[in-house]
This record gives C-alpha cells, structure tokens and sequence, in this order.
C-alpha cells in the first residue's frame, strides 16, 4: 500500500510541475509570434493535453475493446466542459475573443454533428471514417494556422521582453511539461486503482471515475495552472480544441486501426443510452458553453454552475441506470 501511495504522489506533483511548465511555455510561443492565447490553447496546447485519451483509445482499439474508445472520447468531452471548463468559469469567467474563438467552435460542431450522423445511422465507425476524421484533424490545423498568420497581435513592451528567451527552450519545456502531464495522468490513475480496490470500492465505480477522469487530469491541470497565471483564454481555447481532438484525433486514430460498434448494452426504450443520452448530452454542454459569448464577450458563473449541475445529473444517470 506504501509503493501505490508513494507513486501517486509523484503522479500528482509530475502533473503540477509539468501543467505549469506546459501553460508557461505555451504563453511563451503565443507571445513570440504574436499570436492570440486562445489560438495556442486551442491547437498546441490542446494536442499535449489529449495523448492520454489517444493513447488510451489506441490500445483499447489494438486490443479489441472499441467500446472503450468510444466512451472515453464522448465522457472526455463531457468532463472537459461541464466539470473542468465550469470550474474554470465558476471560479473566474474569463473575457472572449469572439472572432478568434469562432472558428474552433464551427470545426467542433461540424465534426460532431457528422460523428453523431454517422453513429445514428450506422451504429458503428468504419476505418473510412476514422481516415476521413484524421484529415479533418489536418485541415483544422491547417486553417488554424492559417488563421493566426492574419491576426498577429501587436506585442506590447512586456512581451517583447519576455519573447527575448530562445524560443528552442520553449519548445523542449512544451514537450517536457507535455511529458510530465501524460506520465502523471497515468501514474495517478494506475496507483488510484489500486488503493481504491485495496479498500473496497468497486472496480464499476473506478473504471466510471477514476479512468475516465484520469485522461481529462491534463485538460484540468492545464486551466488550473491557466487560470491561477491569469491565462483564461489559453484554458479555454485548451477545452474547446481538446475537445475537438477527441472526436477527430482520439476516435479517428482508434477506428483507423480497427473499427468498432457504438457501444448497445444499454437501452432507453428502443434506442442506445449511447445515441439518447451520451450524444446530446456532449452536444448540448458544448452549446451551453460556447454560444453565450458570442453574445456577451464573456462566460458567466451562471454557465460554469449550470454546467456543473449537468454533469452531476449525467454522473448520477450512469450510475443509477
């Protein structure tokens, strides 16, 4: 019991010290090509922050268990935005660059409304689609770049400053603090198991908790450290493009190597949880999250708590049915 506890430490500080070296040097590019904080989180950032699920998704995919990456990019979508985006939002709503924030947003949708097209009508992902979503993946990277080249921001005198450090050093630290984040995620999920099947809990319980918000720690611990640096556009623009990653990247990867069904053990009259439930439910948080800035300008407490009550009510339907 000592090892599993000693490791689980050290999962939790590599997953600080890595979220903190991770957020600086993210900030640190951004500022170098001028280029909008939420532009970085939504690309560099948010790649970093996703290879738990893809690594996840990929051996599950390897050995069989498509269900698996089925869930864990669904349920990664909902932790990240209605617990760890409403946290961020409750604690401090951050100001929104609407125009820089548009675009991500519309890949989103556009890439979940197909995901969910072809999950209605097909029941299950060929390798045709996780091929089509790969390139989607590209084309969004493309385009986002794309982007940033025609709204380079000005730098002001703190940030020229700050750009004078090499900009290869921020580049390892970025890998590194990715590193760290990926390597912590796992330690404190495998040595969490543990411990919590050493004092009873149920192994249903673990795999509905602890893994499933074991491969969100890094999209956690990145807006924690990005809110607490002031960044709260770099946490958000982080959620949004990791959330995207998951449908494109995460499930595209996995049904790439070998496709799969949707998952259908569990039914609401005619119809899978996975279709009545799991699908709107990612739809409608995302929605809920990224429409009323458009508006606004801003995220409101309002929205991180809404949020938050939904992803308590989907925890407890998952559970209970």
């Amino acid at each position: 019991m000592l090892v599993p506890c000693l490791l689980f430490t050290l999962g939790l500080v590599l997953l600080i010290k890595g979220g903190d070296w991770f957020v600086d040097a993210a900030t640190e590019i951004a500022h170098h090509y001028h280029v909008s904080e939420l532009i970085i989180g939504a690309t560099v950032v948010s790649i970093g922050t996703t290879l738990p699920e893809v690594m996840v998704s990929a051996t599950s995919a390897v050995t069989g268990h498509g269900e698996i990456a089925y869930g864990n990019a669904i349920g990664s979508i909902i932790c990240n935005t209605a617990l760890i985006a409403a946290v961020t939002i409750a604690v401090r709503p951050p100001k929104v660059d609407a125009k820089a924030f548009q675009s991500s947003v519309i890949f989103f949708f556009a890439a979940a409304i197909i995901y969910a097209a072809i999950a209605v009508y097909y029941r299950a992902f060929s390798r045709l689609s996780g091929i089509f979503f790969l390139a989607y993946f590209i084309g969004y990277i493309i385009a986002t770049i794309y982007q940033a080249k025609k709204s380079k921001l000005q730098p002001s005198e703190d940030e020229a400053k700050e750009t004078e450090k090499p900009l290869w050093k921020q580049i390892a630290l970025l890998i590194v603090g990715a590193a760290l984040i990926a390597w912590g995620a796992d330690l404190l999920v495998d040595n969490a198991t543990i411990i919590a099947k050493k004092i009873g809990i149920p192994e249903a319980v673990i795999g509905l908790t602890l893994v499933a918000l074991g491969t969100s720690l890094p999209e956690l611990v990145t807006a924690i450290t990005s809110l607490i640096k002031g960044h709260g556009s770099l946490s958000l623009g982080n959620i949004i493009g990791a959330n995207l990653f998951n449908i494109v990247l995460v499930s595209g990867t996995a049904t790439t190597i070998r496709p799969f069904e949707i998952p259908l053990e569990k039914y609401i009259g005619s119809v899978p949880t996975a279709l009545a439930v799991d699908i709107p439910v990612m739809l409608f948080v995302m929605a809920l999250l990224t429409l009323p800035p458009f508006f606004s300008g801003r995220m409101s407490r309002l929205q991180g708590i809404l949020l938050l009550a939904i992803y308590i009510g989907f925890c407890i339907f998952q559970f209970a049915y």
